[in-house]
């Protein structure tokens, strides 16, 4: 599975952005979870948002009611729109994939708040 997020950029405090990510090679049917992971400088890669095949979804308490991610199955997609960013939201966002073929990292995207 090969993972190609977009969306990253600068933005002010309070706005909002949205990352995708797209998913392709023969192995998109064996996905079971998708997610969005970020890591700040000097700090360790966390989990932002995952969602399940099942649509079931997870955020992270610092995200909770500003964030939002779905999934796309058709395009074999996920989104995350992010409202009310702030500076603790800078970092580089990370797409995941977990599935029976095991764990797929995407490249970054930065995503920088400016205050």
């Amino acid at each position: 599975v090969q993972l190609q997020a977009s969306g990253g950029g600068l933005v002010q405090a309070g706005g909002s952005l949205r990352l995708s990510c797209a998913a392709s090679g023969r192995d998109t049917f064996t996905i079971n979870v998708m997610a969005w992971y970020r890591q700040a400088p000097g700090k360790r890669r966390e989990l932002v948002a995952d969602i399940t095949n099942g649509g079931n979804t997870n955020y992270a308490d610092s995200v909770k009611g500003r964030f939002t991610i779905w999934r796309d199955s058709a395009k074999n997609t996920i989104n995350l729109e992010m409202n009310s960013l702030n500076s603790e939201d800078t970092a580089v966002y990370y797409c995941r994939s977990t599935g029976i073929r095991g764990v797929s990292w995407g490249q970054g995207t930065q995503v920088t708040v400016s205050s």
